[in-house]
């Protein structure tokens, strides 16, 4: 491992610990019912097949089949259903219209230009191995806070990049520390797509048992992304340009890093409050599975 990966731990503990300290802080119980919120949303959203404008960045494709939910229809929607943050970056939500349990986040990062080259060399059981450590490293911090200490199962699928269409994708599946055999596990599936000036962040939302039948559709929304002329990543201009502080590794450890500081958050929460809650792009099967059950009797 080189010496830019044997950092990764601290800077993995680092961010994970300003998540944890800063939402630990921030969380509130909800003040708007979800359901009631939810159905609203619903309601208010575009159903597809229809033509999705994004921030000025791209088009999405909308499907058939398929709700978007917008802002700021879709920060309300997060913080009902007991989400505190900053959804500035959330361009909105994407619901199937009917009751299959999930549903993804779709977010701008004006990160700049991300340079692709090191997806030819990056060793995906370093990436794991650097992605645990950060988090064993982060669980002293989480305990003093009353939460539970987390700890990564392994890959649900191990990050791969298309360089021909400037697409990424991963999934990571983690769980309380010392769980019982058989406990519901998390999973975030991230799908990435890389522009001229930063990336679109599509991550579906559903639990692991329910990830090999629903992955298909974040793929399907992915391709369904089309950045604008000028916007695209082969537009990129070296001479004029904002490069990206860091590469696709980054992307995969650092962004996955801060999501599980999230969820240690969710957990806390869900102990304290015994409600259902949903994270922007971590959550509980379990509970999603809940959710949508009673969503469908409503």
């Amino acid at each position: 491992m080189n010496s830019n990966n044997k950092r990764w731990p601290a800077l993995l503990a680092a961010i994970m610990l300003g998540c944890v300290g800063l939402l630990a802080r921030a969380q509130a119980p909800a003040a708007e019912d979800p359901k009631q919120v939810f159905a609203e949303s619903m309601q208010a959203g575009q159903p597809g097949p229809k033509d999705i404008a994004l921030g000025g960045q791209a088009v999405l494709k909308l499907p058939a089949g398929r709700v978007f939910i917008g802002q700021p229809q879709a920060a309300r929607l997060m913080r009902a259903m007991g989400n505190p943050g900053d959804y500035s970056e959330l361009l909105g939500l994407v619901f199937p219209s009917g009751d299959a349990p999930w549903f993804a986040t779709l977010r701008f990062e004006p990160a700049g230009y991300i340079k692709d080259d090191e997806a030819r060399d990056w060793n995906a059981d370093e990436l794991l191995k650097s992605y645990r450590e950060g988090t064993e490293a982060s669980n002293e911090e989480r305990q003093k806070l009353g939460m539970a200490a987390l700890e990564i199962v392994g890959w649900a699928e191990k990050p791969a990049y298309a360089a021909d269409t400037h697409r990424l994708v991963w999934a990571m599946s983690s769980r309380h520390k010392g769980a019982a055999e058989g406990e519901e596990q998390g999973v975030n599936y991230n799908t990435y797509a890389l522009g001229r000036e930063g990336y679109l962040s599509l991550n579906l939302v559903t639990g692991l048992k329910e990830l090999p039948q629903h992955k298909g559709d974040a793929q399907d929304l992915l391709g369904a992304l089309e950045f604008l002329d000028g916007k695209r990543y082969t537009d990129f201009n070296a001479s004029t340009d904002k490069v990206a502080e860091y590469g696709l590794a980054a992307l995969v450890l650092g962004v996955g890093a801060k999501k599980l500081g999230l969820l240690a958050v969710v957990f806390a929460f869900v102990a304290k409050f015994a409600k259902i809650i949903f994270i922007a792009v971590l959550a509980f099967g379990g509970a999603i599975a809940r959710f949508f059950g009673r969503k469908s009797k409503a």
